[in-house]
């Protein structure tokens, strides 16, 4: 490839000169978010319940264009929090153009304990996503700009557990989770059209099976057999579909969820 070739495909990448949101950026895939988007070029805002666990993580980000990074406090369950959080991330980083989110809070419980007020507990992380790109929607609209959202779902959003990878080792895959992915993937179909006309693009990212270290040995070998693959996938594995949504690779992408699930849903 031509250096000239190779400067083309950077520059439909680059984020230099962008400022991304994210939520949850310290977590398992989180972290792996906020890294690909600075070395995108982006100026990255962690959004997490700690402020000094964002500042933290944003300081350790790489910088190859010298953007700087930020934290900011943000519980995406308190509307307050959230509003106030966007508001800091703004007035730190000067503008919004990517929210990616991504952090996401709920109750080891499946549906035969789960109660009422968990499910719906859990359910409010699709009003606080809801709430963010409204606040970026409005924001960018101001400015006479565009923006891009990418939510977080999952490919339990699309299709249902095997009980047989949970049982006897651990709780089954919590009915409440299911519910809240499949609204947030119809959700970002609704967004995108409203928005569309207003230069946001709003895109779902739906990962397969991304177990971190804590997961139980056991379901994770069950899993496993699951996958034409036939193994689980890695963080960086989910950056390349994430930076084509924030960037302008994905100019004419909305409205979409894409599964990186290592063919799970093929079968």
């Amino acid at each position: 490839m031509t250096d000239s070739k190779k400067d083309a495909v950077g520059k439909l990448f680059d984020l230099t000169g962008k400022v991304a949101l994210i939520t949850g950026g310290s977590g398992y895939l989180g972290s792996s978010f906020a890294r690909i988007l600075a070395e995108a070029g982006a100026s990255v805002v962690i959004g997490s319940r700690s402020e000094e666990t964002a500042t933290r993580v944003a300081g350790e980000l790489p910088s190859p264009g010298g953007a700087t990074h930020y934290g900011v406090s943000l519980d995406q369950l308190d509307e307050a929090s959230l509003n106030a959080g966007f508001d800091a991330a703004v007035e730190a980083a000067g503008q919004v153009d990517v929210l990616i989110n991504n952090g996401q809070q709920g109750h080891a419980l499946d549906l035969t304990d789960v109660t009422g007020e968990a499910f719906s507990k859990d359910l409010q992380n699709a009003t606080g996503y809801f709430l963010l790109a409204r606040r970026l929607r409005d924001h960018v609209v101001t400015r006479e700009t565009t923006a891009s959202i990418v939510i977080i779902g999952s490919m339990y959003g699309v299709v249902g557990s095997y009980p047989d990878a949970y049982d006897g080792v651990c709780v089954a895959s919590p009915v409440q989770y299911h519910t809240l992915k499949g609204g947030l993937i119809h959700m970002t179909r609704h967004l995108a059209v409203y928005w569309a006309k207003d230069g946001v693009r709003v895109n779902c990212l739906s990962p397969g099976p991304f177990p971190n270290e804590k997961a139980p040995a056991e379901m994770v070998e069950r899993l496993k057999t699951k996958s034409p693959m036939g193994r689980m996938g890695l963080p960086e594995e989910l950056q390349g579909a994430l930076l084509l949504f924030a960037s302008d690779a994905g100019s004419y992408i909305t409205g979409q969820n894409l599964l990186v699930d290592g063919g799970w849903t093929a079968w």
